[in-house]
């Protein structure tokens, strides 16, 4: 067998995340991506694997506030940040607002990419940037729904904004 000369693998590196209000001490690989530490060292399966290209938005969270794809992020790069996942928007007794519009609206068929769809619905709405259906759906574009509840998705987003705008 011929020799290997390479170098050992590189050790974990401790990290703390605040996911969805609680800190989360771990050690992880350097190529971790946020999505594997969720699901494989968290254990919290309610962020989807989709694609792993960041092309589907499945895996979409909120990151400080931001939605991000996290199968394209390393989780080393996060140190310290807060992590929201579809388990930790609404609150112990009632759905977040696009929670409740996503059922009202019937925004969801098979269900599975809906954590990133209202992830990043929360987002959108946060950033204030669509001021229209079709802004709406430009800035959607990257969360896919195979079932094809994009017209529902719509008129749930915009419901929630039409709220938000009114109460402000």
């Amino acid at each position: 067998m011929p020799e290997t000369s390479g170098s050992p693998l590189p050790e974990p590196i401790p990290i703390t995340l605040k996911i969805n209000g609680s800190s989360h001490s771990i050690e992880v690989r350097p190529w971790s991506t946020l999505l594997d530490v969720l699901r494989d060292h968290i254990h919290l399966t309610d962020t989807k694997i989709g694609c792993d290209h960041g092309q589907c938005g499945a895996c979409t969270i909120l990151l400080n506030g931001q939605r991000i794809n996290s199968c394209l992020s390393l989780a080393v790069m996060h140190n310290g940040d807060e992590i929201t996942t579809i388990g930790g928007i609404a609150d112990c007794e009632n759905l977040h607002p696009l929670q409740q519009a996503f059922i009202k609206h019937d925004a969801l068929q098979c269900g599975y990419c809906t954590p990133g769809q209202i992830c990043s619905a929360i987002g959108l709405v946060s950033e204030g940037h669509a001021k229209s259906r079709e802004d709406i759906r430009e800035l959607m574009s990257g969360n896919l729904c195979r079932c094809g509840a994009y017209t529902n998705i719509v008129d749930a987003i915009e419901e929630v904004m039409r709220s938000e705008s009114s109460t402000t």
